[in-house]
């Protein structure tokens, strides 16, 4: 989904003091891996895992507005949803309860709700890339150029070719333009939606994998040994950072990432670290849902218990009305 996403969504950046929530939500695949951090990566690196603490406010409580967007792909249609009367939003939740449903059983399990939102990322993800190319085809060809990429991502630059390296962006563009010709299959310089897609969320494609690890260890490995140590995983951050957080830090460090247990991160443990997987996230968001609607302990959704907690659930990935919401009226007959 759920692509760095957009964005997305939905994991405390580690490099800045914060925990993560323990609640999950599913921002992940609404921005592209490479796309998010773009725009919006931090300065000392170009890869870092998206937080998720935007889905909650300060005090803890839930942000619905957030979870829209991430529903619907566009902050227009999420706004449009908000304006709907809670009862027109169960209905169309009961219609989509059905096709949820897939062994007809009037329950929802895990395994259903997990599978539909993994179905939900992936439609997210076509959305976002069919936006952004909208957004980029200046000549309406269906196709992006590098011209028209950074004009729209960095602004009109004369001459990317010749940047210097204290120039603003020298660093984003350069790393950029490595992803876009390995994502460049005809090497025409020129992306249609294929290609696009390949760049956009290289982290969906295994061949594009390597170059998010390796822009990794350029800008985190500041030791140069093909590894991240922890003290590289914490960056500069660490020195802001109190006894309690770091210790925070380092488990997650040690138990969530460092799967050998070597004390480092390394390939796929840097990709992890930085590109959560689809079915972790989705995994994650199932309890959530679970844990906030499953009023009888039974370890099943019944339709009556996802209505009656229909604002949780229309604030969730699970629902996908960007997939639903316009073709959801002819279906009013089903119910």
């Amino acid at each position: 989904m759920v692509t760095f996403h957009k964005l997305c969504l939905n994991f405390c950046v580690f490099l800045i003091c914060q925990c993560l929530c323990s609640a999950a939500v599913v921002s992940n695949k609404l921005h592209g891996a490479h796309e998010h951090l773009t725009k919006e990566r931090e300065k000392d690196g170009p890869y870092s895992p998206q937080d998720q603490h935007v889905h909650y406010d300060d005090s803890g409580a839930h942000q619905n507005h957030f979870d829209h967007e991430a529903i619907l792909g566009s902050s227009k249609e999420a706004e449009e949803y908000d304006t709907l009367p809670p009862e027109e939003a169960k209905k169309r939740l009961a219609i989509l309860l059905k096709k949820m449903d897939t062994s007809h059983d009037g329950y929802i399990d895990r395994t259903e709700l997990q599978a539909w939102i993994l179905k939900s990322f992936m439609t997210l993800a076509e959305e976002e890339v069919q936006e952004r190319m909208e957004d980029m085809d200046e000549n309406g060809d269906g196709l992006v150029s590098w011209e028209e990429f950074i004009a729209d991502t960095y602004g009109v630059l004369e001459n990317t070719q010749n940047l210097q390296f204290n120039d603003d962006n020298y660093h984003l563009i350069k790393e950029d333009r490595e992803m876009w010709e390995a994502a460049d299959k005809n090497g025409n310089d020129i992306l249609d939606e294929d290609e696009f897609k390949r760049f956009h969320s290289p982290e969906d494609y295994p061949e594009m994998r390597n170059i998010i690890i390796n822009q990794t260890l350029k800008n985190k490995d500041t030791d140069k040994d093909g590894s991240i140590s922890f003290q590289e995983f914490i960056g500069d951050k660490g020195a802001l950072m109190d006894k309690e957080n770091l210790l925070i830090e380092q488990n997650k460090f040690d138990h969530d990432f460092d799967r050998d247990n070597d004390g480092k991160l390394t390939g796929d443990e840097i990709l992890y670290w930085i590109v959560p997987s689809n079915e972790d996230i989705a995994n994650e968001e199932v309890t959530h849902l679970f844990a906030s609607s499953d009023d009888d302990h039974d370890d099943l959704l019944s339709f009556e218990e996802v209505i009656e907690h229909h604002d949780i659930f229309v604030g969730s990935e699970a629902t996908d009305y960007g997939d639903h919401l316009h073709n959801i009226h002819h279906l009013d007959d089903e119910l």
